[in-house]
């Protein structure tokens, strides 16, 4: 597996300053049957991260299949750096599924981030592919309040540039940020994430992607690629 375990923050500065340059906001070229979500889960100061991905139907959310991988890291926490942390062994859980699906949302930023080089778009520029960030926190840019209805949304700008919107899911919730990462319009993003809720505050992609990889880092799902009609294929 590639790795950034090497890079400083100065490198890693200068490899988002590159990259941003290839990312290609444009509408969808095909209408969307497959989405996923990804996330990671560790164990606090633990150099071993537990990394997942799950593929729903969609508009119907439901789980298809899922990638569950275990690798190492020494790249550490910083904010504005997330993708140095967790795409390598999001590469991993991406490589295991024989089939990649339409979209992926990251549990994270995509252009909503200083060098417009959030998870998001760092992993849609390296696989050339339809990618949207679904944040829990605020990283970059200003919006107007929200009201306190589910489905109240206020654009993301910065310096008049539209990079996203937040989206309050639930009434009377915190809101979550959306941001388009690659391949895809902002205003397409919001649609596509308002889709993919279900009960929970959280859409349904990145939620389930993180209810598995709890459930790989305590030990009650194993490494692998899984077929969710209870058949599993392990890899390796």
């Amino acid at each position: 597996m590639f790795t950034y375990d090497h890079f400083s923050i100065t490198e890693a500065t200068r490899l988002q300053l590159e990259m941003r340059e290839a990312i290609v906001l444009k509408p969808l070229e095909k209408d969307i049957k497959t989405i996923a979500g990804a996330d990671i889960s560790f164990n606090k100061y633990s150099t071993t991260v537990y990394a997942g991905i799950v593929v729903l139907s969609y508009p119907k959310m439901v789980l298809q299949s899922y990638s569950l991988v275990v690798s190492e890291t020494t790249f550490p926490y910083v904010p504005g750096y997330l993708a140095f942390r967790e795409v390598p062994p999001l590469m991993l859980a991406w490589q295991q599924l024989p089939e990649k699906p339409d979209v992926l949302i990251l549990d994270g930023q995509g252009i909503t981030h200083p060098r417009k080089m959030g998870i998001a778009s760092h992993f849609g520029v390296l696989n050339n592919m339809p990618t949207i960030g679904c944040a829990k926190s605020m990283l970059y840019g200003k919006f107007d309040e929200l009201g306190m209805e589910a489905f109240s949304n206020q654009p993301i700008f910065n310096k008049g540039e539209l990079l996203g919107y937040a989206l309050r899911t639930k009434r009377n919730v915190q809101p979550v940020y959306i941001s388009p990462g690659n391949l895809i319009t902002a205003g397409e993003s919001l649609e596509v994430m308002k889709n993919c809720m279900g009960k929970y505050r959280i859409p349904e992609p990145t939620r389930m992607a993180h209810e598995k990889v709890n459930l790989f880092r305590t030990g009650k799902l194993k490494a692998g690629f899984h077929i969710e009609n209870n058949q599993s294929l392990t890899l390796f």
